[in-house]
């Protein structure tokens, strides 16, 4: 081992990121002490505090090879910093580094965590390619050693015809006898993913137990970042294709799902039932539970994708960070999530307001700003869509808008201040109640979280907006002509629902019906020319 690497990375985090003001980062999500963050790791409760390590490069805000990030908390919002907790420092290791892993406690008290190590390794048509292998530290929250064992799996311990190229990501825990469990992911035969169970007696001698689950070439390709574990009677097993065609609620590139289903602990068979995406937003990826001393199932993930990696910041000294950790629940056969109770404690001054009806662009007393904590309900009513604004000034802003006939919520942030040509508009079916919507949304400098009805479904980006911008406004369409006379000219809200229309596209000319009661069509054309808009009432023949 060489330990000057990791006192390396040691003296540099703590020289550089000494120099990060806390003002620089988000109130309350956890970001890299200095450099990158990806996937969190080793996300474990371990002598009265929350752990949370992470993929980590201290040296550039890009990845390179991995080190494992270390802070810790008592409430899950604010996070100490301990000095990096491994580096790329063995034989095992010492080309791209440390991959993601986890961690659990032995029965003597110190803390194990697992991890898949990688190297180089030249191929016979002289080719490098990686070599993923699985290895084991031990350590007493501080400091980790890395046994002469390592690697303890390799692709001898898979089934014939599995890959060691893709092999990585292991979720280790502890069965009720004691019994070290893990389940990594690794490419099966059809090259396509799998989930396989692993066990130990001690935490250093492991064995393969059984292939979990397959993809089947039906979810993505590759799976990533593991997690098994039992929630309110059933059994979870969440993880993150790689490649996904959209399908359903699943959309393009990386996703993370669950499989929801049963579990036979005595044959290590697992029966899925249902299958479920877990966030409908743009960055969320890299999914990882732990239980909390009360029983609940907490998770956190990486609140960033790697399509838009290099959308960053001009001038940041970090880039990367975790999601507000969630509590986890099942509901009518799905799993619900909540931002954890313990960020109700730490609230601010509070806002009421009901009541309201907004139709044209509003702005309510006292709403702004851009760390928040927002619950809006939207009651039953004759309105044709409702868009709140946030992180808002002249030139900025993120939307989300609801159409009560689709469904739909749409998170749109075209207008935060990226130039990138990425993922900036994403829509999710809501479970459809009258009309009514209710949104709990965590604005948190950089990030937006969005909680649909109590979280059956969420939506989560990152945003590039200047801090400044922090207005945060609510616009309701409204559609009411009924059919008597006068009633064929557009309401305010007609116009502005056109003009709005017009904006977001390049066409000259398009055409917009005014339906009656009675089922009369009053057509409309809108004409856009030299950036003016102009709506007259017109005929149409329709044939």
């Amino acid at each position: 081992m060489n330990d000057l690497t990791l006192q390396k990375a040691r003296a540099y985090e703590a020289e550089h990121g000494a120099a990060i003001s806390p003002e620089e980062r988000p109130a309350y999500h956890m970001t890299p002490y200095v450099g990158w963050l990806n996937d969190p790791n080793g996300f474990s409760y371990y002598k009265g505090k929350y752990h949370q390590f992470y993929q980590y490069n201290p040296y550039d805000v890009r990845w390179a090879p991995m080190h494992w990030g270390h802070a810790v908390s008592t409430d899950l919002l604010h996070w100490e910093y301990l000095p990096c907790a491994l580096a790329p420092d063995s034989p095992a290791d010492n080309g791209p580094g440390c991959f993601s892993g986890s961690a659990t406690e032995m029965d003597d008290g110190k803390q194990l965590l697992m991890y898949t190590s990688v190297v180089a390794e030249k191929q016979p048509n002289g080719e490098m390619r990686d070599i993923q292998t699985q290895s084991i530290a031990i350590g007493d929250g501080l400091d980790y050693e890395k046994p002469a064992c390592n690697p303890v799996l390799t692709q001898k311990d898979l089934p014939e015809g599995f890959s060691k190229f893709d092999f990585r990501d292991p979720k280790i825990w502890r069965e009720a006898d004691g019994t070290y469990s893990a389940v990594t992911v690794c490419l099966a035969e059809d090259g396509s993913g799998a989930a396989a169970l692993f066990q130990s007696k001690d935490g250093f001698d492991w064995h393969f137990v059984t292939v979990l689950e397959r993809c089947n070439n039906q979810y993505g390709k590759m799976w990533e970042c593991p997690d098994f574990f039992p929630l309110d009677g059933k059994q979870v097993l969440m993880l993150g294709p790689m490649e996904m065609l959209p399908k359903g609620e699943f959309h393009n590139g990386h996703n993370v799902i669950a499989f929801i289903g049963s579990y036979d602990e005595a044959t290590h068979t697992f029966t899925k039932e249902n299958v479920q995406l877990m966030d409908g937003g743009i960055d969320f990826y890299a999914t990882q539970t732990t239980l909390a001393p009360d029983g609940r199932r907490i998770m956190t993930a990486w609140l960033q994708t790697w399509s838009d990696t290099e959308d960053k910041p001009q001038g940041c000294k970090w880039f990367g960070q975790t999601i507000c950790p969630r509590e986890l629940h099942i509901k009518d056969g799905r799993i619900v999530q909540a931002p954890v109770r313990e960020l109700d404690a730490v609230h601010g001054k509070r806002t009421l307001h009901e009541n309201v009806t907004v139709q044209s662009e509003t702005s309510l007393e006292g709403i702004k700003g851009r760390v928040a904590d927002l619950t809006v309900t939207v009651q039953p009513g004759e309105y044709r869509s409702f868009t709140l604004k946030l992180a808002a000034d002249a030139d900025h802003h993120t939307s989300l808008t609801y159409d009560p006939y689709t469904s739909e919520l749409t998170l749109d942030r075209s207008y935060a201040g990226s130039r990138a040509d990425i993922v900036h508009r994403r829509s999710c079916k809501v479970r459809s109640q009258n009309g009514a919507l209710k949104l709990r949304i965590l604005l948190d400098k950089n990030s937006i979280e969005v909680f649909a009805n109590d979280g059956e479904q969420t939506m989560t980006a990152w945003i590039y907006t200047p801090q400044a911008a922090d207005g945060i406004t609510f616009y309701g369409i409204f559609h009411t002509h009924p059919g008597a006379p006068g009633y064929e000219r557009l309401s305010g809200a007609d116009t502005a629902y056109i003009q709005r229309i017009m904006r977001s596209t390049a066409a000259e000319l398009l055409y917009f019906p005014i339906v009656m009661a009675g089922k009369k069509l009053v057509p409309y054309a809108a004409r856009q020319q030299n950036g003016q808009i102009s709506i007259e009432k017109t005929v149409l023949t329709i044939v």
